[in-house]
């Protein structure tokens, strides 16, 4: 190649990250100073940056409180930034989430709420439905996680557990004015998915919350099933009164840091080929996919010529059977490395915008022609690794792991593969 694949691969990345820092993207969409308090709140693993990106910029007095994951908080000076469990929830995830619900109770149609919300606020918003328990929804969390279920089916189950998300936060702010601003994780930038819609009216039931249990043989308790089937477990639907007025705004998505990341591309003389920013399904079965459109390109100049870069965002799932370690963004790019099988000319990065691919210390991994040859020298199979699970091992072993630490947003998983001409 006449670039640097590695260079190239990882400046993608980063403008595609730079792209939805709260920094840069927050800034332009805050709303004038109201006649009285500013409360503000939020969740996610951006919520900490979204917290200082209003600190710089607002000009008016302030106060409130947001959680964010362990390691990815920002120092703020009138906003109270508390770090909790994620992808499971915790104890201090929950004591958070009591006390995001009690600082908006009370308020006149003089204040104003402002909602940060970016992705991982779900499990770290964590305040449980009556009758439904921290451990109960660790206990229905982790399974989930295990499952296969997309984002949008755990995210229905959550909410239905919640007695924060599918619109209640907004509602016990009523009658302040409430405006949520949004950094999209989510395929199809849905509002009411992203952290399980603390602001925003769920089209989804209870019904398909026990649909979605069902479906993936989770073994929920009795009595949490019991809650499910009651009407108690019903979030706030469209049309309801009590989000009249309330203002929900995506800011970042995973559309414009793939476009940022295509840009990096042109300019070192590289086609990018956005391939959809809302790629779902089992991680080895997007990679089979991707690895045949790759070869298309390599051999026959098809749906692009080479060089070309095929990019593609999204959230894939992995259905965890064995005991190794990695996240869906290096199981993605294991099950590549088996496909590909060493194909020449073909490069490879995926890695998670959070920084924090599932829950190791690494953002992603790098994948090149040589890299099945190099693991099999020192007795790594990628084979073995992918029937065990474990991405992580496969990569590190190659020092072939991307790791940032947390970026302090999220736009959900970052895929870019780089093919040469032949020759």
């Amino acid at each position: 190649m006449a670039f640097d694949a590695r260079k190239l691969l990882l400046d993608m990345f980063e403008a595609a990250v730079d792209a939805a820092s709260p920094g840069k993207c927050l800034p332009p969409h805050l709303p004038p100073a109201p006649a009285g308090r500013t409360i503000v709140v939020g969740a996610g693993k951006a919520a900490g940056a979204m917290a200082k990106a209003v600190e710089d910029h607002w000009t008016g007095p302030l106060e409130g409180l947001v959680v964010t994951r362990y390691g990815h908080g920002a120092p703020c000076r009138h906003i109270e930034v508390i770090e909790a469990g994620h992808p499971v929830p915790d104890a201090a995830g929950r004591e958070a989430a009591e006390r995001i619900f009690a600082s908006v109770e009370g308020l006149t149609a003089d204040d104003l709420v402002l909602c940060l919300i970016s992705g991982g606020g779900s499990a770290l918003l964590a305040l449980p439905a009556p009758g439904v328990t921290l451990a109960d929804k660790q206990g229905v969390n982790k399974a989930l996680l295990k499952s296969g279920a997309t984002i949008s089916e755990m995210n229905c189950v959550r909410k239905h557990l919640s007695a924060i998300k599918g619109g209640k936060l907004a509602a016990a702010a009523a009658p302040a004015r409430v405006i949520a601003l949004l950094i999209s994780d989510v395929p199809g930038d849905d509002p009411s998915v992203i952290a399980s819609g603390p602001t925003v009216a769920d089209p989804t039931t209870s019904a398909d919350a026990l649909a979605i249990i069902d479906k993936y043989q989770i073994a929920a308790p009795a009595h949490v099933r019991a809650y499910l089937e009651s009407t108690q477990s019903e979030t706030l639907k469209p049309g309801d009164p009590r989000l009249d007025g309330v203002v929900n705004k995506i800011i970042a998505t995973p559309q414009m840091s793939l476009e940022a990341a295509a840009a990096v591309a042109r300019s070192a003389g590289v086609a990018p080929l956005i391939l959809a920013n809302d790629v779902e399904g089992e991680a080895r079965d997007v990679a089979l996919v991707h690895a045949a459109i790759a070869r298309q390109v390599y051999h026959f100049d098809q749906p692009a010529a080479a060089p070309c870069v095929l990019i593609s965002g999204g959230e894939t799932t992995v259905t965890v059977r064995g005991a190794g370690r990695g996240g869906r963004n290096a199981e993605f790019l294991l099950a590549l490395a088996v496909a590909l099988d060493g194909h020449a000319g073909i490069c490879s990065l995926a890695a998670d915008t959070d920084g924090i691919d599932g829950t190791e210390d690494n953002a992603g991994a790098l994948l090149f022609p040589d890299s099945l040859a190099k693991a099999a020298a020192a007795g790594v199979f990628a084979k073995d690794r992918l029937a065990n699970n474990d991405g992580y091992g496969f990569f590190a072993s190659l020092n072939n792991l991307v790791v940032t630490g947390p970026t302090r947003t999220n736009v959900n998983d970052f895929r870019a593969i780089l093919v040469a001409r032949q020759g």
